[in-house]
C-alpha cells in the first residue's frame, strides 16, 4: 500500500508527472489547486507547496485548518487528499474532504485507503462530521464516499457541473 506524505518539494517530478497524467483543464481535486497557482515553473511550484505547508502550520494565524497529504508509492504520486475546516469556533466543527487518483493508479483501492486515514485526521482534529462532494457522473468516487460512511445529503450546483453532497458522522 502506498504513504500519505505531506506535500514536498523532494516528490516535485513525480507530482508533475501524475499532473499530466490528468491533462489540461482537468480538475484535479485533493492537491489543494488553485486557479491562480503556478504549478508550471520551478518557482511557482515551491510556492505552491510553500502555501500548503503554510496552511496547515498550527504555528501561524489562520481561518481555516488543513492537512494536505499526497498518496504515494514508490516514489509515484498516486493522488492526493486534503481535509479542511473552519477554525470559526462554532460547535460542532464540521470539516471537508476532497480526494483525486490519478488515471493509471485507480481501482485500486487507493482512495477508499486514503479516505479512511483522512478520517483519522479529522476525528483527531475534532471534527464532528465532514462533507465529501464528487460529480453526479463519478460512480467510483460516489461508490468509494458510500463505502466510507458518506450518506447522500442531495445534489449541489459547483463550477464543475452538479454534484453529489455527502455527509460522514464520526
Amino acid at each position: 500500500m502506498p504513504d500519505l506524505v505531506a506535500p514536498t518539494l523532494r516528490l516535485e517530478l513525480a507530482w508533475r508527472e501524475a499532473h499530466a497524467e490528468w491533462g489540461p483543464g482537468r480538475h484535479e481535486d485533493g492537491f489543494g489547486l488553485r486557479p491562480s497557482d503556478d504549478v508550471d515553473t520551478p518557482a511557482g511550484f515551491r510556492s505552491w507547496v510553500d502555501r500548503l505547508t503554510f496552511d496547515e502550520d498550527t504555528t501561524q494565524e489562520h481561518d481555516n485548518g488543513h492537512v494536505h497529504r499526497w498518496m504515494v508509492e514508490d516514489g509515484r504520486v498516486l493522488g492526493g487528499i486534503v481535509l479542511r475546516w473552519e477554525l470559526d469556533g462554532t460547535p460542532p466543527p464540521l470539516g471537508h474532504i476532497g480526494f483525486g487518483v490519478r488515471p493509471s493508479a485507480r481501482r485500486r483501492g487507493v482512495a477508499g485507503w486514503a479516505l479512511r486515514h483522512m478520517l483519522d485526521e479529522a476525528r483527531r482534529a475534532g471534527l464532528s462530521r465532514v462533507m465529501l462532494m464528487c460529480t453526479t457522473a463519478n460512480e467510483p468516487s460516489a461508490r468509494t464516499i458510500e463505502r466510507g460512511g458518506g450518506v447522500l445529503d442531495g445534489i449541489a450546483d459547483t463550477p464543475f457541473g452538479p454534484a453529489r453532497r455527502y455527509w460522514i458522522a464520526l
